[in-house]
């Protein structure tokens, strides 16, 4: 079949098999460039098909020749539907490891599930032994309780009061205001148990339980912080109470694994262009003008840069690893400088419909969202049928 990206408002409800493999060959590409890291040689990620999680298997394996397990939950493809891109994704991957002689399987299921935790430590136990390094990267906007068998739902708003600001759309490059009403209820406790750090807790306790973490072992799962500009719908909103859980979590691991000399951390990262990203108001307005200062810097970063710098500039270097105040490893460090977010400020106060493509990176944005579902990439030719029907080699 011939695929093209289909929209359904913040979504693209189709993949490209052909150019999800080029994007996660272009990762694997830049990590070579960079040489070796001397990192962890076990490793499991659980979110591992998309963003961060995959820059995160595509760094362990390629950079340090680590043996990976992955965790995700995608769909499929079926005789004229595609696959979801982590699918894809995943699948290239696999591809790409036995190419070079690198142990790497896969499980799709909702991690959240004790049956996924015991499949993941059946795996562990049958070809690995102990895991040296967990990488925790779940995005998921729903969780069945594995306890109460509850569903929850995360919602990504204020608290307090209604905010209002500006936003784009960024297919149109329509720029307006848009006014969200604040958390109530249950939200924030609903956010919380879908998007803090109880899950990550869990894994680790039960890899804990079962003898599968070695000496010295690391966990670290992924934050976000963020500018003022975005503080009200993000890191001040319900979800920043959620990533608030996480950070907290990290010192209770830690506190329990220190019999095997195991840390956890929080690693602080960027703003990137995401699927959940593009779907919270405000965001894409702010990495727009974020994109267009961080390039004309030369600063920029995408998933597999800032996994690369975190791997080979903090957890690896064979020194103690910096912190900030408040224990979390920080790679949001050049986002964050007080001059760019001083222009990022006075920019976005200026920005309007009509001169947002001067002042923005606006095609960088829409560029890196077709991107994440396979669409745009140098050397795909996207005119030709495609077969949709990719299989992942550890799991078909």
């Amino acid at each position: 079949m011939i695929i093209e990206p289909r929209m359904r408002g913040f979504i693209c409800t189709t993949a490209h098999p052909d150019g999800c493999a080029q994007n996660v060959k272009n990762q694997i590409e830049y990590i070579k460039s960079k040489g070796k890291i001397d990192g962890s040689k076990r490793v499991l990620v659980i979110g591992a098909s998309t963003g961060f999680g995959l820059a995160s298997r595509i760094t362990s394996a390629f950079g340090s020749n680590a043996s990976t397990i992955g965790v995700f939950f995608e769909k499929p493809p079926t005789e004229g539907r595609t696959a979801s891109p982590g699918w894809y994704n995943s699948a290239a991957f696999e591809m790409e490891t036995e190419k070079a002689g690198l142990y790497a399987k896969s499980i799709n299921g909702d991690a959240f599930s004790n049956e996924i935790k015991q499949q993941t430590i059946n795996l562990i136990k049958q070809d690995l032994g102990q895991i040296d390094l967990v990488i925790y990267s779940l995005a998921s906007p729903v969780r069945t309780h594995p306890v109460t068998g509850i569903t929850h739902r995360s919602v990504l708003k204020p608290i307090g009061d209604t905010y209002t600001n500006k936003t784009v759309d960024f297919h149109s490059g329509k720029v307006s205001d848009i006014s969200i009403s604040p958390s109530e209820g249950d939200d924030i406790e609903n956010t919380v148990i879908v998007m803090g750090g109880e899950d990550w807790k869990m894994w680790i306790d039960a890899l804990k339980e079962n003898n599968l973490l070695s000496d010295g072992f690391t966990t670290v799962s992924y934050s976000y912080i963020g500018s003022s500009l975005t503080e009200a719908v993000y890191r001040k909103g319900t979800i920043g109470r959620a990533k608030d859980h996480m950070e907290a979590t990290a010192f209770e691991i830690t506190d329990s694994i220190k019999n095997i000399n195991g840390k956890a951390y929080v690693s602080v990262n960027k703003a990137l262009v995401t699927q959940a990203s593009s779907a919270i108001p405000v965001i894409p307005l702010y990495i727009s003008l974020l994109y267009k200062l961080m390039k004309e810097e030369g600063t920029h970063e995408g998933c597999i840069e800032q996994i690369q710098r975190l791997y080979s500039q903090r957890l690896f270097t064979g020194k103690q690893i910096p912190l900030d105040e408040k224990g979390r490893i920080r790679i949001d460090d050049w986002e964050l400088t007080d001059h760019i977010q001083e222009k990022i400020s006075k920019l976005w106060a200026n920005a309007t419909t009509e001169n947002l493509s001067e002042l923005g990176d606006l095609e960088g944005y829409r560029n890196d969202f077709y991107n994440l579902f396979g669409f745009g990439f140098k050397g795909v030719d996207y005119k030709l049928e495609t077969n949709e029907m990719i299989h992942i080699s550890s799991i078909n």
